[in-house]
């Protein structure tokens, strides 16, 4: 299954070759495939390769978030060209109660694109996920750019609006057993059983 990143946050068109992320069946684990275009802005994050890194959405990254839209608890994906990741499971909207919790990721930058492959474990996501949404970020200062494979809807803006995305209701239906197949059940996790 393969989505194409095309608008920025408010809808509007992207102005260079979208970013792509392909999802599949891994081992124990469901694989995440970016293909994107490589800006090098900003600058690498000062952690190592393969790592997690707090405040990694402050750098170039590429974005998953799987969400179960009646209990709004959601995994959020982050993966960075320059090797570097973040893991974060949330129980409402921006309530991270784990963070950092490691990922095998490896990304590889080949002139001005890169791409990269998560394994993001099944523990990790939610039961009953049914809604997702997908982000990119990159720039510095005022050509920061945040774009959206769902975005804002352009009648639902409002005057001074920025880019949040942990709007959950623009989130849009997704089903792990369209990439696994019908007969799949969903493994549980002990990460979600208290929240």
């Amino acid at each position: 299954m393969e989505f194409s990143i095309q608008h920025v946050w408010n809808s509007d068109p992207v102005d260079h070759q979208p970013v792509r992320i392909r999802f599949s069946p891994g081992d124990g684990s469901l694989r995440m495939e970016v293909c994107a275009p490589f800006f090098a802005d900003p600058p690498a994050p000062a952690g190592p390769p393969g790592q997690p890194f707090p405040g990694l959405w402050d750098y170039e990254v590429v974005e998953s978030f799987f969400l179960n839209s009646s209990s709004e608890r959601y995994l959020e994906v982050e993966v960075c060209p320059h090797g570097q990741h973040l893991v974060l499971l949330l129980s409402g909207k921006h309530h991270a109660f784990m963070q950092q919790v490691p990922l095998s990721f490896s990304a590889v930058v080949t002139g001005n694109r890169w791409k990269g492959e998560a394994l993001i474990p099944w523990s990790y996501f939610p039961p009953g996920v049914d809604k997702m949404n997908s982000y990119a970020i990159h720039g510095s200062g005022s050509g920061r750019s945040y774009e959206a494979l769902y975005p804002v809807p352009p009648e639902d803006l409002q005057p001074g609006q920025g880019p949040d995305f942990h709007r959950l209701e623009y989130f849009q239906p997704f089903s792990l057993q369209s990439i696994m197949g019908e007969g799949w059940v969903q493994p549980e996790s002990d990460l979600w059983k208290n929240t």
